[in-house]
């Protein structure tokens, strides 16, 4: 609940700066202004210009990421948006704003992603883009001409490239009901038919612009995560096989690793990493140190080294095989040893050995309890 509250929150602030309250450095391009040139890098390796697309008799810019809810909701969209008006003389193309150093990973609860250009490429493989992808968020050139205050942001452009529409793709982000009002497809029908459009910009939601001078969001959020209390409590064989249980409502994430594991010690920061990602989500982190009794403090000390202040344990049995058992009667032993455990004991996820990062996050954030999309979705 706090973390629903929270993104939409940013929402709603992003809501409200695309009204009449916009920053100067950041204003909205006004209706009637002609396409600001740029040059972007592209998920398909080629660099695009306003040029590249001077064959468009309707020219649609997206301000869209890869990290935000609203802006995956919309990504279907989008997607048959240029299937259905490609053909038209339509062409549609997405401009990524964020800057990756502004994204704090307590926003990306809903991405297995960030904003980074090669996460730009990873997201546009498994989306199905159709269109091209552009990266504006090193230095956000484009961004600050066209002023974009939310993802996904729509500008339509006429063959003259004067600026006809800005604001919402439609007024509905939930993408299992159906809008009534297709603000952009109405916008490009218009022009496409050489009429006025008859609602020429509107207020946008979605997730705010990370621009690049919320950089120090990110220091502020380091200092904060380095205060989290860490600590380490004992566990034995029916602790363990309690645990796996899992009476919560929370896909839990269970790690088991040892201070003398290097793959354990490798991969540990890619785990808090996930757990700062998807905490304030239905998800939760538990280590269980394999070290021996004698060695809890050197446990503790690495977990404190690590700021992993999840929920950790020590197995404090007398055999570490009745431990196995009660984890995975699957698992055969070796460390690390990664599972996802939803509620009521199923698991739908293990990794023995070193696990890859991006994987893990994808088996996170596509379980049916997470999803890329705002929950409150499911809730209605």
């Amino acid at each position: 609940m706090r973390k629903r509250i929270s993104l939409v929150l940013c929402a709603v602030a992003a809501l409200f700066l695309s009204s009449s309250f916009v920053f100067d450095e950041h204003k909205t391009l006004a209706i009637g202004s002609p396409a600001p040139d740029f040059r972007l890098p592209g998920v398909d390796g080629k660099t695009y210009t306003l040029e590249s697309f001077k064959n468009a008799k309707v020219l649609v810019i997206i301000f869209m990421c890869n990290h935000c809810p609203t802006s995956q909701a919309y990504e279907p969209r989008i997607i048959k948006l240029e299937r259905e008006y490609g053909p038209k003389g339509v062409q549609v193309v997405g401009i990524n704003p964020n800057n990756p150093s502004s994204l704090r990973l307590d926003e990306l609860g809903y991405s297995d992603v960030g904003d980074s250009f090669p996460e730009m490429k990873i997201r546009a493989k498994d989306a199905g883009f159709n269109f091209p992808y552009l990266f504006d968020g090193d230095k956000e050139d484009a961004a600050n001409k066209y002023g974009p205050v939310a993802t996904p942001h729509v500008f339509v452009f006429d063959q003259d490239r004067k600026l006809r529409y800005q604001g919402r793709f439609d007024d509905m982000e939930d993408p299992a009901k159906t809008p009534t009002s297709n603000d952009a497809r109405n916008a490009i029908d218009a022009v496409l038919a050489g009429k006025e459009v008859p609602v020429t910009a509107t207020k946008v939601f979605g997730c705010s612009v990370k621009w690049i001078e919320k950089k120090d969001w990110i220091k502020k959020a380091e200092i904060q995560w380095a205060k989290e209390p860490v600590s380490i409590q004992n566990i034995d064989a029916a602790g363990a096989t309690d645990l796996v249980k899992n009476k919560t409502n929370k896909l839990l994430m269970i790690n088991l690793w040892a201070t003398w594991c290097v793959p354990c010690v490798e991969e540990f920061p890619d785990l808090v990493t996930a757990n700062r990602m998807y905490r304030d989500r239905d998800f939760k982190m538990v280590t269980i140190s394999m070290d021996a009794m004698k060695d809890k403090d050197k446990a503790l000390a690495f977990l404190q080294k690590k700021e992993s202040s999840s929920l950790n344990y020590i197995y404090s049995g007398d055999s570490k095989y009745k431990l196995i058992e009660a984890i995975d009667p699957k698992w055969q032993g070796a460390l690390p040893y990664t599972i996802l455990v939803e509620p009521g004991g199923k698991i739908v996820y293990a990794k023995e050995g070193q696990v890859n990062a991006d994987s893990l996050k994808a088996a996170i954030i596509n379980d049916p309890l997470i999803g890329r999309i705002y929950k409150v979705f499911k809730d209605q």
